[in-house]
């Protein structure tokens, strides 16, 4: 799989070819890396440059180096290729709101898409994402579920360009999340948007899909929005 690299910035070739591999499905989010001294003698190149490249690739959030445990693929081989787009496009520090009106412009196109193209597998499969939702809101576990909901609506929809776009956006709707869902009942609310917008999928309803995610999408942002004048007048 892996091949020797020229010595002249050698971690660049190791980076490219990880890459590769990754981005053609040959390494799969999981899979741990060989150590860097396998890596090292695999590609004739010392320790240091494979600790180059592997930094490089965290940076990149292709791969993740767990203490004492080696170092882990992060990414799915759709996210390799979006990573550059999310690197070029956005930014953490890009302000929630934003990010919001981004999702209230392809979101809700995502659902209807979703409503036109899903499959009987993919119905059985979001009742059970839903399921596993009301289950985590009870156990205090609040996002992680909310996240395989939006992923599954982008599978959904059949258009890869989309879903790409997505992913590509991944990193931040995790961030919308994290300001939305912080307790109980706004978790609740979000678990009922997503009940409405897929009761409307099942039903093969674009139109009221379409409706349904936006209706969904704007309550978070009156919470978010609701949250920021808040903290602006305590500052004053």
């Amino acid at each position: 799989m892996l091949k020797a690299v020229e010595k002249k910035r050698a971690y660049e070739g190791i980076v490219e070819q990880i890459r590769k591999l990754i981005e053609e499905g040959r390494l799969k989010r999981g899979d741990q890396l060989p150590t860097e001294r396998e890596l090292g003698e695999t590609l004739k190149v010392s320790r240091a440059t494979v600790r180059e490249a592997i930094r490089t690739l965290e940076s990149m959030k292709l791969v993740q180096s767990r203490q004492g445990n080696g170092t882990y693929v992060l990414a799915s081989s759709e996210e390799a290729l979006v990573q550059p787009l999310a690197s070029a496009l956005f930014h953490e520090k890009d302000d929630i709101l934003d990010i919001l009106f981004i999702r209230k412009i392809i979101e809700p196109y995502v659902a209807m898409l979703a409503a036109e193209n899903t499959t009987m597998e993919e119905i059985n499969e979001m009742e059970v994402v839903l399921k596993q939702q009301a289950d985590q809101i009870a156990d205090g576990n609040i996002t992680m579920a909310d996240t395989d909901f939006h992923a599954l609506l982008a599978r959904m929809a059949k258009n890869r360009v989309l879903a790409r776009l997505l992913l590509a956006l991944f990193d931040l709707l995790e961030q919308t999340r994290e300001q939305y869902l912080q307790n109980e009942e706004r978790a609740k609310k979000s678990l009922k948007g997503h009940e409405a917008v897929f009761a409307a999928i099942k039903k093969g309803d674009c139109a009221a899909a379409r409706r349904a995610m936006l209706r969904h999408l704007e309550q978070i942002e009156e919470i978010i929005a609701g949250k920021k004048r808040r903290r602006g007048r305590e500052c004053r």
